[in-house]
């Protein structure tokens, strides 16, 4: 699990989510030939957040982008990044993976077989205030969740401002915004 990872399955933990990272979703034979990757192990997903009280998964895409332009917007208009975002740009793909995902949830009694799956992007920045702009707009549209440097910035702080807990990104941010 990288980092940035963790500081996202931390966020949600406090948010009441049962996280688990590095989700590891079994795929056959058939469904790995249905998305055109027939040698391809185990799919895995970054961050895997479940509520029970509101039956939600939350599927987290996790790009820390820190040393890098950015994610850009252009990523989620015309396929252009695939390779990147690849749940988000590759329908057949995301449906295949969610639905065995989900079984292997249900089969397991983790979750309710009536569990809703929602696809999010937490990352660390963002190109520019136009993407920003464009992303908040294709992300409402298509229902995803956009979880962007801004919002996990005020996440951190509120969890600075709760009791003392030994993690790493609550330490930091309680030395970081101390006055």
């Amino acid at each position: 699990m990288d980092s940035f990872e963790s500081l996202i399955k931390t966020i949600f933990e406090n948010k009441g989510y049962w996280v688990q990272t590095s989700f590891k979703v079994n795929l056959s034979k058939e469904e790995k030939q249905k998305i055109g990757r027939p040698s391809s192990p185990r799919w895995e997903l970054d961050v895997v957040a479940y509520k029970g009280g509101s039956k939600e998964i939350l599927v987290i895409e996790c790009k820390s982008y820190l040393d890098s332009p950015g994610v850009k917007a252009e990523s989620f208009k015309d396929g252009r990044y695939n390779e990147r975002y690849k749940l988000f740009n590759e329908q057949i793909l995301q449906n295949i993976v969610f639905d065995r995902m989900k079984n292997q949830l249900v089969d397991t009694g983790a979750c309710a077989p009536d569990t809703k799956i929602k696809l999010c992007l937490a990352t660390g920045k963002i190109a520019s205030g136009n993407d920003r702009a464009e992303l908040e707009k294709i992300f409402k549209d298509k229902a995803w969740g956009l979880f962007t440097d801004e919002w996990i910035k005020k996440e951190l702080i509120k969890l600075s401002n709760s009791g003392y807990e030994n993690e790493v990104a609550m330490v930091v941010t309680k030395i970081l915004t101390r006055q």
